[in-house]
């Protein structure tokens, strides 16, 4: 069963990523998962915020109908 993905905790995924790697402590091959995860929840994030988008668009189109 696959978890429904969260903007929210993709979003403090991505703010607790960006603090690893400002650390500077993370090995090469960790740090190179690390901004593979980044990426994918980079682009989970903004397929929810265009998913909104168009619901927003939806709900004001039918408002001045």
């Amino acid at each position: 069963m696959t978890e429904e993905f969260k903007y929210d905790n993709g979003i403090a995924r991505l703010e607790e990523i960006v603090r690893e790697i400002e650390d500077n402590s993370l090995p090469v091959d960790v740090l190179v998962d690390r901004l593979k995860e980044a990426k994918e929840i980079a682009k989970k994030c903004k397929d929810v915020l265009f998913k909104v988008e168009d619901e927003l668009k939806r709900l004001t189109e039918n408002e001045t109908e």
